[in-house]
């Protein structure tokens, strides 16, 4: 599920015959970064030994994240940007020597934008268990040998949890707003649910309250497509040389997920039927060039990316439910005392409007009332990505609300 590359920031477009020679060479085992790659503009911090909620532990774990702008003497201007399943610590900055891609959500985060860094301190992890620089399975154990299968079951608040770690590192006690987007959301409430003290402004965009037994059974059969490979070999491909690591299956869970990221409109009117090339794709070997869009994308997200930790990202997005444990939905978003934005999508297939109305319905705080934002947009889930404007407007409103009226 790569919702943060140039294919979720950008329209649906066709492939040109230079975008597919940048993949004629042999994908890698993992396309984790590793310890010895170039680090780029990540900073690391270590969080101790961790116990999780399943009952599995690390003797030690670090977080990478990314930061702009400065924390003032009070330590009261921190804001926490938290990115979605396969997105990483690099919200703002150009490719090159350590990160794949350029920073995923550059027109919203900056200076004087509406995530402005004059004003705030930024700070963007990867999330536990991801393969950009946080501890995950691509990680090494104690042993010397990667974690792989191994790497305990993570949950939402797991993650969380060691992003509270790495406040506390850094001496924030309360951030000034914490905003998520997708699976990012789902940090950003449970911050807000479980820590409500800790949160001063929120903001939930395009997030469920709960994983629903829909999005689980989609999750279920990208797990299955990673795990089927042949080259998966039980998780244990590290070693294997470029080629030979389970890349296939994972193509193949990028391109079933990329199908609940685009509304099927713009789908339609951007690739119609349309072949690839001059060959018919009817019984002549061609390509329809939606197929050739979603190949291409497939393809590329293996080199930016980890099975073992697409598989446990993934699981733990299924762990997600504010009420477990809490007295139901309604009771845990009865907890959150942050002043809140709620924004759904029209469009969005993944994770449809309706989780974002129970979420805003529920929350006091909100600046809409017991209503969410609703962007209308032909682009689906990816929508709070590439309707930067409209989202920049919102984000306005609830962190400065004297600009946003002006």
């Amino acid at each position: 599920m790569d919702w943060q590359t140039s294919a979720d920031v950008a329209p649906s477009s066709f492939i040109t015959e230079a975008q597919a020679r940048t993949l004629l060479g042999k994908a890698p085992a993992t396309g984790a970064w590793r310890e010895g790659d170039p680090v780029g503009n990540r900073r690391f911090v270590g969080i101790g030994a961790r116990q999780f909620e399943a009952g599995g532990t690390l003797p030690y774990a670090r977080m990478a994240y990314e930061s702009w702008g400065e924390l003032n003497e009070a330590a009261d201007n921190a804001v926490l940007v938290l990115h979605a399943l396969t997105g990483d610590s690099h919200v703002v900055g150009d490719s090159g020597p350590g990160h794949a891609t350029a920073g995923w959500w550059g027109g919203i985060v900056g200076p004087g934008k509406a995530v402005d860094t004059d004003r705030w301190f930024v700070v963007a992890p990867n999330m536990l268990g991801g393969c950009q620089g946080s501890t995950g399975p691509a990680s090494l154990a104690p042993d010397g040998s990667e974690w792989g299968t191994r790497f305990p079951f993570l949950t939402i608040r797991d993650q969380v949890d060691a992003q509270a770690a790495l406040a506390d590192a850094l001496g924030i006690d309360c951030w000034a707003a914490v905003i998520g987007g997708s699976m990012g959301g789902m940090h950003a409430i449970e911050w807000a649910v479980g820590r409500p003290e800790r949160v001063e402004r929120l903001a939930v965009l395009a997030a469920p309250p709960v994983t629903t037994a829909d999005q689980i059974a989609l999750n279920s059969v990208q797990i299955e497509a990673v795990r089927t490979d042949p080259l998966f070999q039980g998780g244990e491909y590290y070693d294997a040389v470029a080629g030979d690591g389970p890349t296939r299956g994972l193509a193949l869970a990028r391109r079933m997920a990329m199908l609940n990221y685009r509304s099927h409109s713009e789908l339609n009117e951007r690739f119609d039927r349309s072949w690839q090339s001059g060959i018919s794709p009817l019984g002549d070997g061609g390509r329809f060039a939606v197929e050739s869009y979603l190949d291409f994308h497939g393809n590329k997200f293996t080199r930016r990316f980890d099975a073992n930790s697409y598989i446990t990202l993934v699981e733990a997005m299924n762990s997600h439910d504010i009420g477990r444990g809490r007295g139901g939905i309604q009771a845990a978003l009865a907890r959150v005392t942050a002043t809140s934005l709620v924004l759904g999508i029209d469009s969005d297939r993944l994770f449809p409007l309706d989780g974002q109305q129970v979420i805003a319905a529920g929350l006091s705080g909100n600046i809409d009332g017991d209503v969410p934002v609703e962007l209308v947009s032909e682009y689906g889930h990816d929508g709070f990505l590439i309707e930067t404007e409209f989202v920049a407007q919102q984000l306005l409103r609830l962190l400065q609300p004297e600009q946003a009226a002006g």
